[in-house]
């Protein structure tokens, strides 16, 4: 980080004094996550990247005025992924806004080898069929088997390697080229693997991994 942090809020502090050493542990706390330097503190490796630059001219008494939103992308290939989005009257504020906002809007999601075709037991893929929406735009990812890579558009592909996933079949519908919506869309599908129960009837022999850890996904606690 640039500049000292302060921390302004109870997470904030409680990252701060050691007492929460991964992000993974801050998530679990529910308390609400609203300091960017949280996230650059616990996942120093942390990448990002712009997905889309809108620019809207408006013309005022002083002549033309430009305006940018920004909407960027940040994850650590290994379980967490956030979406952001950010504006100002320059590019540069508008990109740190936004990457800032994804910093704060980071998840964990599960990830695992849910397809019949592989069963090879990595984490590589999504541990089951997901779908989000954003407007317009329905987004339905599946799991493929290893060395598939990721067949899916090209907004989505950025999301998926961010978070960590491989091998995946997307299929969209709606007004995809907009952008905003479409990663918006993606973004709320892999929620779903978090959120989503599964049957306790299926008896799943493959492990499911959650920000990067191992869980057993015959273990209901």
């Amino acid at each position: 980080m640039d500049e000292e942090w302060i921390p302004k809020t109870e997470l904030g502090r409680l990252v701060a004094n050691n007492e929460i050493q991964s992000i993974g542990d801050a998530l679990h706390t529910k308390l609400p996550l609203q300091e960017y330097q949280i996230v650059d503190y616990l996942i120093p490796d942390l990448q990002d990247e712009v997905i889309n630059i809108e620019r809207a001219q408006r013309m005022t008494d002083s002549g033309r005025r430009m305006n940018y939103s920004i909407t960027a992308v940040v994850g650590n290939g290994n379980g967490y992924v956030g979406i952001g989005r950010g504006k100002a009257k320059e590019a540069a504020p508008a990109i740190r806004k936004a990457i800032n906002n994804a910093k704060t809007n980071i998840i964990e999601i599960k990830r695992g080898c849910g397809s019949w075709e592989c069963g090879c037991g990595r984490p590589h893929s999504l541990p089951f069929e997901i779908i989000g929406k954003s407007g317009s735009v329905v987004v339905k990812l599946k799991s493929a088997p290893q060395g598939v890579g990721l067949a899916v558009g090209d907004v989505v592909k950025i999301i998926l390697k961010m978070a960590g996933i491989e091998d995946a079949w997307g299929f969209a519908s709606g007004h995809t080229k907009t952008t905003v919506n479409y990663a918006l869309a993606t973004f709320d599908a892999l929620k779903k693997t978090v959120s989503m129960k599964m049957n306790s009837q299926i008896n799943l022999t493959t492990p499911i991994y959650v920000g990067g850890i191992e869980h057993d996904s015959n273990n209901k606690n």
